[in-house]
């Protein structure tokens, strides 16, 4: 049977397998968040993202051999029954979506004002991944408090951008305690997509 392992280690499979999971953005991080997800059983997922596979993807990205084609109609065909929308997640449109249709939802954007408006909104539903570039060891990750992030800039700046803001909440962010290399977009899919890794583990320790 497809999901037998996984009912051996999950003791909670049954009610794992009916999570609603919402992952926005399915680049580097997202497409593996997907990923593990989906082979972990958990039927009802929707992924969220506008953008089109592009050559320079295809060091980091599951499904970027379709270059020129949206994520997530090639995502939608590669892992069947997710649900796939097209959109640009900005602050304006992230307030009209209902977060009550779901039961986590993983941030994996990278536009700023777009992850400061989704963290207020989804909250306390929301686990997010920072910043995965620029580095090259997977085991320098950890998952933690925003507020206890370190060493990592773009976290650096969430967390400014929350106070500023007056946001109270705490929340679970993927980050990496390894000092970023000095380059010019740099990625490397042992960091990324341990990232996706990190985060579909936290959903499943979280439900199981």
């Amino acid at each position: 049977m497809r999901f037998e392992r996984c009912k051996r280690l999950f003791s909670k499979f049954e009610h794992l397998k009916d999570l609603r999971v919402l992952i926005c953005g399915v680049g580097g991080v997202g497409g593996y968040a997907l990923d593990c997800l989906y082979r972990s059983g958990i039927k009802d997922i929707t992924i969220i993202d506008y953008d089109v596979f592009d050559e320079t993807n295809q060091n980091r990205q599951i499904g970027s051999e379709f270059v020129g084609e949206k994520k997530v109609e090639v995502l939608s065909r590669m892992y069947k029954g997710i649900n796939a929308i097209d959109l640009k997640l900005t602050p304006e449109n992230i307030n009209t979506i209902d977060f009550n249709d779901y039961d986590v939802v993983i941030d994996a954007i990278d536009d700023l004002k777009a992850k400061i408006a989704l963290i207020k909104k989804a909250y306390p539903k929301i686990i997010s991944s920072m910043g995965a570039a620029k580095r090259i060891d997977p085991t320098k990750i950890r998952i933690d408090s925003i507020w206890k992030t370190n060493t990592d800039p773009f976290a650096k700046k969430v967390r400014d951008k929350l106070k500023k803001e007056q946001f109270k909440g705490d929340f679970k962010v993927v980050f990496s305690i390894e000092k970023p290399i000095e380059c010019n977009m740099g990625s490397f899919v042992g960091v990324t997509g341990a990232f996706g890794f990190a985060l579909c583990s936290e959903v499943v320790k979280d439900f199981v």
